[in-house]
């Protein structure tokens, strides 16, 4: 129990600092102002000028949300997050950009998603959605295997959407590698898009501890490589970071049990694997 309990907390922590870095990191470009959102804004007909009005009050309303993500969580707070992120990422798309661009951003979404998923969802009345939020520690075999399948799904669209992205060779990546001294950044690209899309497989098919620890460590080493405001770009990513992570938790914790799947715990819940 005292294990299980730990465990839930690790990954309630995770997503939360992951949730609210991705809403902060988002929000900080919109305080800067980032010329290519104007395609953004350009998708709901507003026009340039407008649309650098609009960025740093947007910009102080993602840093506002994620600010009390990490002092009072609630869950009015977390599904706007959900909503916002898919919609963000959608917008990507919807402006023209390779739905790649899309799909790697399934941390931005996936993380709050999961977050709520382990708090007990988006509650049945609205009083409900303004209270803190609180893990449910009481080990639930369903609600656990729940979240270990959304995290699969997270993990596998975030690095596949990354490793597609290196495989139509997306001019923001290949100036990142000649930046960092490879004379054929073409071929790097390739590389990385294979190494990702085979490690998106792997966890998919079968999430193992170490592997998801090798690509966490490999994600948050390989987005500090932006040319302009690194930091901000790597904080956004928060959600990818935290999704593995969380992930990783999950999955070390029942390979040290090295439980059969469905045994019964002495509650008489059934336990499980992800």
């Amino acid at each position: 129990m005292t294990q299980s309990i730990k465990q839930e907390h690790k990954i309630y922590y995770t997503l939360r600092i992951a949730s609210a870095m991705c809403c902060i990191g988002h929000g900080a470009w919109g305080v800067i102002t980032k010329p290519i959102w104007c395609n953004y804004f350009a998708v709901f007909g507003i026009g340039h000028d407008l649309a650098y009005q609009l960025m740093p009050l947007v910009g102080w309303m993602d840093i506002m949300f994620g600010i009390s993500l990490l002092l009072y969580p609630t869950r009015a707070v977390l599904t706007w997050l959900v909503i916002w992120g898919l919609t963000t990422a959608a917008l990507r798309p919807l402006s023209g950009e390779p739905f790649a661009e899309m799909v790697e951003r399934a941390g931005n979404f996936g993380a709050p998603l999961v977050l709520l998923i382990l708090c007990g969802g988006i509650g049945k009345n609205a009083p409900g959605w303004f209270k803190p939020l609180r893990v449910d520690i009481k080990p639930i075999a369903n609600k656990m295997k729940t979240v270990g399948f959304y995290l699969r799904i997270i993990v596998f669209l975030l690095l596949l959407g990354h490793g597609w992205l290196n495989l139509i060779h997306k001019q923001g990546l290949l100036d990142q590698y000649m930046s960092l001294g490879f004379t054929n950044p073409v071929n790097m690209a390739n590389s990385v898009g294979v190494f990702e899309l085979i490690g998106s497989v792997l966890l998919l098919i079968k999430p193992l501890a170490p592997i998801i620890l090798l690509l966490f460590i490999w994600k948050m080493g390989s987005e500090l490589f932006y040319p302009h405001h690194e930091i901000f770009e790597w904080v956004e990513r928060g959600g990818s970071y935290g999704s593995l992570l969380a992930l990783y938790f999950l999955s070390s914790h029942f390979m040290k049990r090295k439980e059969p799947v469905n045994a019964q715990t002495p509650n008489g819940l059934a336990r499980y694997s992800i």
